[in-house]
């Protein structure tokens, strides 16, 4: 990995993606001065609507070599870009966070091993590479229990939930067409999901946002809350889990933890992402310091801010099927958020994509409010998210 740099305002940040994350992140980053191009192959991608944009492949050697000769470091916004390409990147270029937390964390079983050689728990789960070792491994684990494709797949998809031994074959079948290796996971009984998004610079500076309780729906996330009701000796121990996964796996700039809480069994951690993460959006208006600025300061090298919670707050995603009701709700005067019973301030980020789609996730809002149930009842008396 490279010599840390500082890299100041002024100085132009290269994003490798050019979807939600890039956008926000290059708003927030613009703010403190410095410039951004995002390489995405979508014309008119988010973050190209707020700064530059090279329109190519991710795998685009030569495009990746333009965004290197514009950039003064290089940062992504999602995990599954390609790590040939961001190892490439590492030798023309200033990348920070390197190409090896990369190559962990787009393979569900070296992120499990990884996590492990930490010292933090993960459920248990076993390499999948025939029918018959699945059905060992379902009898092993017992029902239901989790297959889940190695690479690839977010918000529910590459992954089969086996509720009976009827399933094994199929699901076997199923998933094992995607080409890559398949794990098993024992299902854990859990009380909640939780998150926690930490930030770690090159000197070594780490800093954890306050933990987040998420709800997801259909596989994908639904609601973000906090503070997370859950005891506050476990949201310390999420920000101490997170916190050493940070140092133990040598991050640069964000990584969200998402971990399984259980009453009666503590905390499991479930999958890593090494960026801006969906539940680290309530940070933008309720924190000292959001997300998107605090990933700036770390791959730049500039002192972590604070990240402090200044009000609860409750993020809820927008789907493709929520926009049109929402925008005709704030059309009108929110009388439902002037409301004594719920005096709540609902901020809302879209994210600019060309398609409305169902189930695509077009935005959020920020719900700010003296307390997370105020902000629960607002979203339930707007009618907008039916679930």
């Amino acid at each position: 990995m490279s010599e840390p740099r500082t890299i100041l305002p002024g100085a132009t940040i290269g994003v490798l993606g050019g979807g939600q994350l890039g956008r926000m992140m290059a708003l927030a980053g613009s703010a403190m001065g410095y410039r951004f191009v995002a390489l995405d192959p979508a014309e008119d991608a988010p973050a190209g609507q707020v700064g530059d944009q090279i329109v190519a492949d991710y795998d685009d050697r030569t495009a990746a070599r333009e965004l290197a000769r514009r950039s003064d470091v290089i940062t992504y916004e999602f995990e599954n870009v390609d790590a040939d390409v961001a190892a490439m990147l590492m030798s023309e270029s200033y990348v920070p966070q390197g190409s090896e937390l990369l190559y962990t964390t787009q393979h569900r079983l070296r992120e499990k091993r990884a996590i492990e050689a930490a010292g933090v728990r993960v459920a248990p789960y076993a390499e999948i590479r025939s029918a018959d070792e699945l059905r060992e491994a379902v009898r092993r684990f017992g029902l239901p229990c989790v297959l889940k494709t190695a690479t690839g797949g977010y918000d529910g998809k590459g992954q089969w939930v086996i509720r009976d031994e009827a399933e094994i074959a199929r699901a076997y079948e199923t998933l094992g067409t995607a080409g890559t290796e398949l794990v098993l996971e024992q299902f854990i009984k859990f009380d909640k999901e939780l998150s926690v998004i930490a930030a770690r610079s090159p000197q070594g500076e780490i800093k954890a946002f306050p933990v987040a309780e998420n709800i997801h729906v259909d596989n994908i996330l639904h609601l973000s809350i906090v503070p997370a009701r859950v005891p506050t000796d476990t949201l310390k121990e999420a920000e101490r889990l997170a916190i050493r996964i940070a140092e133990g796996l040598g991050a640069v700039g964000l990584i969200a933890v998402e971990l399984f809480w259980s009453a009666s069994d503590g905390l499991y951690v479930n999958e890593l992402a090494p960026r801006p993460h969906n539940s680290g959006h309530y940070t933008m208006e309720a924190c000292r310091t959001s997300q998107f600025e605090q990933h700036v300061r770390a791959v730049c090298n500039l002192p972590l801010g604070d990240t402090a919670l200044l009000t609860p707050v409750v993020m809820v995603n927008v789907l493709g099927e929520h926009v049109a009701p929402l925008i005709d709700h704030l059309a009108d005067r929110d009388r439902a958020a002037q409301a004594e019973q719920f005096n709540v301030a609902p901020k809302l980020h879209l994210y600019g994509k060309s398609e409305i789609i169902n189930k695509r996730k077009m935005g959020h809002v920020n719900v700010l409010a003296s307390d997370t149930e105020a902000a629960l009842a607002w979203i339930s008396e707007t009618n907008i998210w039916r679930v």
